[in-house]
């Protein structure tokens, strides 16, 4: 669910009460990823509340992963089949 301002001092609680009206969790990954700290905090929210997670590769020439979950390249059928297995 995207956020469309930006995040004052509780942004924390505000993100997470969202994680938790989700039905999963799409990680946009890239090198960035490595050193995210609110990407971070986000991907461990979402495993804390047990919600399904796919990781997507944000750029076709960056394969970073990130341990607790699989990222699979950015294509229709990839999204797809996270959201239709929700």
């Amino acid at each position: 669910m995207s956020v469309k301002e930006p995040y004052d001092k509780d942004w924390k609680d505000r993100v997470r009460t969202r994680i938790k009206r989700s039905d999963g969790i799409i990680v946009l990954v890239s090198e960035n990823s490595l050193t995210s700290s609110g990407q971070k905090w986000e991907i461990g929210c979402a495993q804390e509340e047990g919600k399904p997670i796919r990781g997507i590769y944000a750029y076709k020439t960056d394969r970073t992963s990130i341990a607790g979950f699989t990222t699979y390249p950015w294509n229709d059928k990839n999204i797809t089949d996270f959201i239709d297995g929700l």
